[in-house]
Parts: C-alpha cells; structure tokens; sequence
C-alpha cells in the first residue's frame, strides 16, 4: 500500500510516522558500499541542507526542537557500528554517550551577515568530514543576518539518508504553525529490539549467520542452474543481454569529456544557489510532454552550454549522471533505493523545447536497460571487499562531466521553531563530476542548489550568470 505524502497528515500525523522512521538495524548493502567506501571528501557521501528563515528562531526553543526530535526519531541517535571481522554488514547501535550539543551548534555573523554568507560557510561545514563514531549528523543554526533573517545548515550521511529521505524526515519533524506546540508526542516504548552493540558478537553473529544461509543460497543457485538446464539458449541469451546492458551503462562515458571541466579532483566544493518559480517548469514540463527532471536537465544544459561558448568550446553532447528511482511504495522512508546512470545530455541543442524533448528521449531509454539495478545487484559481494578495493573500483569507472537530481520538498508553508522556512537548497557531493546541480521543490519556489569543483571551473560568477540565462532561456522557449 502507498504511504501517505506528509504534506496530507496533521502535525501529529506527521510526527508520529516519523517516529517509526527507519527502524531497520542493519545497513542494507548499497548502505554498506558507500559506507566503506568513502573517502571524504573526494569520494564524500555527505550531504548538506541549507534551510532559510524569515527570522531568528529562540535559541533555546531550537535546540529544545532537536532534543525532541532526536528523541522521537531513534536513528537520529544511533551510530554505525562495523564487525571486529566483516562476515556480515555494519549495524545500526544506540550511542550511550549521545549528547545534543555535539551536534546542534549555533553561529553568529555579527548584525551584517548576508545569505550568501551563510551559503560560504555550508561549503566549509560540508568540507569537514563527520565523526563516524557518532550519529552522522549535525545542525549549525546561523543567526547575526542584516536583514534580521536566519539559517539552519544541516549536514547528514547519505548511510543515514539519501536526499530524498532526508527531505522527507525533515517535511515530517517540521510545524505547519508558528506557534509552540506544548504536547508533542515522545517517543514510543514499544521499539525493535536494537542489534548486538559488540563488533565480536556482531562478527561472531554474521559467521553463524552466513553457515545457516547457506544451504538456502546453495539451493537458490541450484534453482537457478536447473532453469538453465532446462532452458540454455535461453539462459545464455539473458546473460548476454544482462552484460551487454552491464557494458552500456558502466563501460565508458557517453560523450567525450568536456575540456573545460577535466581539472577535477573533488577537494574544493563551492556553492551557489538559485530560485525560479516552480509553475513555470511545470508548465514547459507539461507542455513538452515531458517530466520536472526533464526540463531542469535541460535548463542546466542551456546554462553550460553558453558557459562553454564564452570560452570559445562548442560541445554536441555531455557526459550527464542522473538518479533514477528504483523504490517501491513499501521501501523503508530512508531509502537509498536509486540507481545511478549516465546520459549523452544534448548541450548543443540550441532550441529548448527541442532540447527538452531529447533530454526526455535519453531518460526514457535508460528503462529499457535491464541492468539499471547493476549496482544493487552487486553490493552484497563489493559490499565486503576491504575499503581501499572498493575505492579503486570506483575511480576507475566512467564518470559524467556533470549529475542533476530533483527531490520534492514540502507542498505547504513550514515552520522551525517558530521561524518560516523561505528557502530548501540540498547541496549533495561531486561523485567524481565537477558540477553537481540539484533541485527541490518547496511550496511553489524550485530552490537550485549547485556545488561546484573549485578546481574545475576558474569563474563562479560567470558560471552562476550562464545558469540563470538557461533557466530563462529554457521558461521562456525562442
């Protein structure tokens, strides 16, 4: 059964789904990957939240929101826990010595701070890896703004949540009231026994566990070896299809790499953000017969393309990673349910409802492909390789040139500590990309976050203006 949005629950409706929020005690193995795997930040699997406020929020009924919320929502003080030896995958664990305070901090700019501001220091928040012994998030609330206004820069690990879940448990912990609530509901009593808190128990757990299951995984693959007995061409056409699917989304980039964004290297983020009316992109949407992601795809591709041409390159494709969903309306809030792809993204495509619709083209060829869910399927084994293979794997795959994400964020005006949220920007990593653009949608505002690699591009400000032309470029087709 499909879950509700959390923008059609009350308050209370809300807050009570999200006490049973991701109750799941162990990393699932796409969870397990990135976790091993990181290296902050170059391969960082941070990402961090800039939420802006029509005022300062009392200090002490903010932090008072996040002592609560916490509380409600286990995970939030929970941290990872990996076996002494890895024969199973990392758990989630109670932290006993759980404080708020290591977590929830607050700046002051001085009475002449500006939000662009605010959005420098994110990029040094975000730089700063989390400690992985603790619950892996935290939130920096920016007051001391010139215009009397105020943010709240939250940081989270995409092991605890992709951007998705993120944006949902943060719609479900929010007010659709400024005013206090004094009864909010606490925690319930009656939650899931928590996995074994010792990595030699855990390990010792995962031997045992792995010898009971493998009589079962013996007779699946028996199963599955009997099919193809039963059926070999027809096993070794699947298989083929299967590589050959495998060898078209991984192999090689889909278009030759840019020569403008080749410097690369991950180490220096740069932030910029961006706001356009919502209804706008909806309508080209509607009217190109395509999706938001379709249009904000082509948006993005206006604005490199005439980033490109100032400095005299003209491209015909770019090599674009985008998100495509994998979840199911019974998946876990939390979810991490995504696969990864690459499209030749048409850059040279000069008129816009043209470039929309072979945007929407490519995108629609990537669910023929049977092997979309390659990754997943893969985890469980690159999963338990030791962290500096699976390093090594990643650097060596084909990397995009750029990567696109849209998220929904919440329909209706909402509320933190008594401050209205103005403004959503979800900056995620540079997974190997030198720009990673994102777009969530608050209330009837599209709030575009970008994180850039310094190295990369030499002029923010001219990069910034390009954007801002292909958004109204790509509104407003010639």
């Amino acid at each position: 059964m499909a879950r509700s949005h959390p923008d059609d629950l009350t308050d209370r409706e809300r807050w009570a789904a999200a006490a049973a929020w991701s109750h799941r005690p162990t990393l699932d193995p796409v969870e397990t990957m990135l976790w091993r795997s990181e290296r902050h930040p170059a391969l960082s699997a941070t990402n961090c939240v800039v939420i802006l406020l029509d005022e300062e929020p009392d200090w002490e009924r903010f932090h008072a929101a996040y002592e609560w919320g916490t509380a409600l929502v286990r995970r939030l003080r929970q941290r990872v826990m990996e076996p002494a030896v890895p024969t199973t995958r990392p758990v989630w664990v109670d932290d006993d010595d759980f404080d708020i305070d290591r977590h929830v901090h607050r700046r002051d700019l001085g009475g002449e701070g500006r939000a662009e501001d605010v959005i420098q220091a994110a990029e040094g928040i975000a730089l700063a890896p989390l400690d992985r012994h603790r619950p892996l998030w935290d939130a920096t609330l920016f007051t001391g703004l010139a215009d009397g206004s105020a943010a709240c820069v939250l940081r989270i690990h995409h092991t605890f949540a992709d951007t998705p879940g993120t944006v949902q448990l943060m719609s479900m912990l929010l007010s659709r009231t400024r005013e206090h609530t004094p009864d909010k509901p606490t925690a319930p009593t009656d939650r899931p026994r928590p996995a074994p808190s010792d990595p030699i128990r855990l390990s010792a757990t995962g031997g045992i566990g792995s010898l009971v299951g493998a009589p079962r995984h013996a007779l699946s693959a028996a199963g599955r070896g009997l099919a193809a007995i039963r059926d070999p061409l027809g096993a070794v056409s699947e298989g083929m299809r299967y590589a050959a699917s495998v060898r078209r989304l991984t192999a090689a980039a889909p278009a030759p790499p840019s020569p403008l964004l080749v410097d690369r290297e991950g180490r220096d983020w740069q932030f910029l953000t961006l706001t356009t009316p919502l209804a706008g992109l909806t309508t080209v949407a509607h009217t190109a017969g395509g999706s938001l992601q379709d249009v904000f795809i082509a948006a993005v591709l206006a604005g490199l393309r005439r980033y490109h041409q100032k400095h005299g390159v003209e491209l015909e494709d770019l090599s674009m990673s985008i998100r495509v969903s994998l979840s199911r309306a019974e998946d876990p809030s939390s979810g991490n349910r995504f696969a990864g792809a690459m499209i030749a993204a048409p850059i040279g495509i000069a008129d816009a409802a043209d470039r929309v619709a072979a945007v929407r083209g490519e995108v629609l060829s990537l669910h023929t492909e049977e092997a979309l869910d390659a990754l997943r399927a893969a985890a469980p084994v690159t999963g338990v390789l030791p962290s500096q293979v699976l390093v090594a794997l990643q650097r060596s795959g084909a990397v995009a040139d750029a990567s696109v994400a849209v998220n929904s964020g919440p329909t209706r005006t909402s509320y933190m500590a008594g401050a209205q949220v103005t403004g959503i920007f979800a900056f995620g990593p540079l997974p190997g990309v030198a720009i990673a653009a994102s777009l969530l949608s608050y209330v009837d505002t599209a709030c575009i976050a970008v994180n850039v690699d310094g190295r990369a591009v030499k002029d923010l400000p001219l990069l910034r203006r390009c954007l801002q032309e292909g958004l109204d470029e790509t509104l407003v087709p010639a």
